[in-house]
């Protein structure tokens, strides 16, 4: 289950949006695979949902890197107040005109605060093109985003599945998608990425939907970030 990045985004805004593409995705995935048939009804009517902006979503998720959800809500909060956009959506160009200083003061790591300035940078010079997004593949946004120092592929395929609603990405990085492939498809056997990425095949082109009710064997409360 992708805890970090749930902690790191939880306290979004309510205004979301779902995939239109779910209940096609359920019944192709409930014909094609038995385990997914008899998943799918365990869940009712649970969808994924995107919260927020893409800048703060990931800038969210870097203040919540290997820290608990508490603690990284308190340091969110700090973070905002230092950042003068309390009760106002964030803005990198305010960012990144932050000290290193003020961003420490909030509680952030020297690291941290590097990441999250490389981060205001790379949304305020447009060297993420959120407004290509649509027209770009899946491995095109991963490229663009690893570029920003603290986001790995595992954060960027989360970003995909979470934010832009990719409905066919695989995140072979990810602990809990192959546990529950171990628990669903192998007996508790342990699996190899190889065994994922083939399993996965079969789920296209919505394996994005698959991984949700993967995670969801695991742990019966919805995902939404």
């Amino acid at each position: 289950m992708p805890k970090p990045l749930q902690a790191a985004v939880a306290a979004l805004p309510v205004a979301s949006a779902t995939p239109a593409y779910w209940d096609e995705a359920c019944r192709h995935l409930g014909k094609r695979d038995r385990v997914m048939k008899k998943l799918i009804p365990r869940f009712g009517t649970g969808r994924l949902s995107s919260h927020g902006d893409a800048f703060t979503t990931l800038a969210r998720s870097v203040v919540g890197q290997q820290i608990s959800v508490k603690a990284a809500q308190t340091v969110w909060d700090r973070f905002v107040v230092a950042s003068g956009c309390a009760g106002l959506p964030l803005q990198p160009a305010v960012i990144r005109q932050l000290a290193a200083e003020q961003l420490r003061g909030a509680g952030l790591s020297v690291r941290k605060s590097e990441y999250l300035l490389d981060l205001a940078r790379h949304f305020d010079d447009g060297q993420v093109h959120q407004g290509q997004w649509q027209a770009m593949d899946d491995e095109a946004i991963i490229t663009e985003l690893v570029a920003i120092r603290g986001i790995g592929r595992w954060t960027a395929e989360m970003f995909l599945i979470f934010h832009l609603l990719r409905p066919n990405v695989l995140p072979l990085d990810d602990v809990g998608l192959l546990k529950g492939i171990s628990l669903n498809y192998f007996s508790g056997e342990p699996v190899s990425r190889a065994e994922a990425r083939e399993l996965g095949d079969g789920w296209a082109p919505f394996r994005s939907v698959a991984t949700w009710y993967i995670w969801r064997s695991l742990d019966p409360l919805p995902v939404e970030y």
